[in-house]
């Protein structure tokens, strides 16, 4: 495991180093998109779109769903306004029912430069109007507790995090989109994360990975029953052909 959690911390700084001309790394996906078919008439795919705590999801002692028609489409290292600009490839292209949004511990650490907590908000809120534009219903994922970032420390951005928790709570409430809250779920009650589920402090491990799996499942079960509420009333709003 502390292998694997040294990996993660070399991807995350890798992401942090010279400018690349692949900013928001299309590249990492577009091979594996192009092998994606249409959905299955009855499939209700959905795609995870983060960080490197989706990254990792299920790529090493943790599993990703296994049967579910889920596309993992997270990268390491990455904040909102990269996750904005690959969106419609690795998101909407790839036409799934529902799209979980997990993004915000990268953006408060400043990976791609400072970012005021409205930018913040603008990205995610970008992310899910291109979403719902293209009847894909989006869930908001909020950002993981962390005390302290292990590649990048004394910024202190538990009190960061919980403001960007408290705002997209009450903005997916007012808007009704699902909110998935694995801060809640993994905090240590000081606003870190509980050792047991991570070993960085930021990073799950497989046991935090099973404790986050049924909250993403209890919001995509949610988002897909607004798609059928959504669904039905666009049917019900068709004139009818008949003459």
């Amino acid at each position: 495991m502390k292998v694997a959690i040294l990996f993660t911390l070399a991807l995350t700084a890798a992401a942090q180093q010279a400018p690349n001309p692949d900013w928001a790394r299309l590249a990492r996906y577009a091979q594996d998109n192009a092998k994606i078919g249409a959905p299955g008439k009855d499939e209700n795919r959905v795609v995870f779109m983060g960080d490197s705590i989706t990254d990792a999801w299920g790529r090493r002692d943790s599993q990703f769903f296994p049967g579910k028609p889920y596309v993992n489409r997270g990268i390491s290292g990455q904040t909102a306004p990269q996750m904005l600009v690959r969106f419609r490839q690795d998101v909407v292209n790839l036409r799934p029912a529902v799209v979980l949004i997990l993004a915000g511990t990268n953006d408060v650490a400043g990976n791609t430069g400072p970012e005021t907590p409205e930018a913040i908000q603008g990205y995610l809120l970008s992310m899910v109007d291109i979403a719902r534009a293209n009847g894909i219903e989006p869930v908001l994922c909020s950002i993981p507790p962390a005390a302290d970032f292990p590649w990048k420390k004394g910024l202190e951005p538990a009190p960061k995090i919980e403001a960007l928790n408290k705002w997209m709570k009450e903005y997916a409430a007012m808007h009704v989109i699902p909110y998935v809250d694995y801060h809640s779920a993994l905090q240590d009650g000081k606003g870190g994360m509980k050792p047991e589920f991570s070993e960085d402090g930021v990073h799950p491990t497989k046991a935090g990975y099973e404790a986050m799996a049924p909250l993403a499942e209890r919001g995509i079960a949610e988002a897909l029953n607004n798609r059928r509420s959504r669904l039905r009333r666009n049917v019900a709003g068709k004139p009818s052909s008949d003459k």
